[in-house]
């Protein structure tokens, strides 16, 4: 697999304590769209709980990863959709549970006013680089 690069702060750019703000890599690109707090039969999985939500969502991004071939460890962009920034600390904490802190990848967190359906607290995209 691909190692990629990760510049957690150019010069010139303060540090970022929670994503790296350049991560490079060669190989083949990989584009697994925003996944849902959905389990394997499509029922919702932590109705109204961000650590349950983001659980699950971390656990389908590693399945869609391993479809194609990746780990989290090719993982080089994420970003969050979220409908409070409040569950950010429950997603750092799924993060972490899968993405050592020496391999954070570039990431983004944005609050929008709904997803899909109100049920739907987040949702996570994933960008990666594999060996091609």
């Amino acid at each position: 697999m691909s190692e990629p690069t990760r510049i957690p702060a150019p010069e010139g750019v303060a540090p970022a304590a929670q994503y790296s703000h350049v991560v490079l890599g060669t190989g083949r690109f990989v584009a697994v769209s925003g996944q849902l707090a959905l389990d394997e039969e499509g029922r919702l999985v932590g109705e109204s709980d961000p650590a349950a939500q983001a659980h699950q969502v971390f656990e389908n991004l590693r399945r869609c990863l391993a479809a194609a071939g990746a780990t989290f460890q090719n993982v080089v962009k994420l970003t969050y959709f979220v409908t409070d920034m409040a569950y950010l600390p429950a997603i750092r904490a799924a993060r972490a549970a899968h993405i050592p802190d020496d391999l954070l990848p570039a990431a983004s967190a944005v609050q929008v006013a709904a997803l899909v359906g109100p049920q739907f607290l987040m949702e996570i995209e994933a960008f990666a680089v594999v060996d091609g």
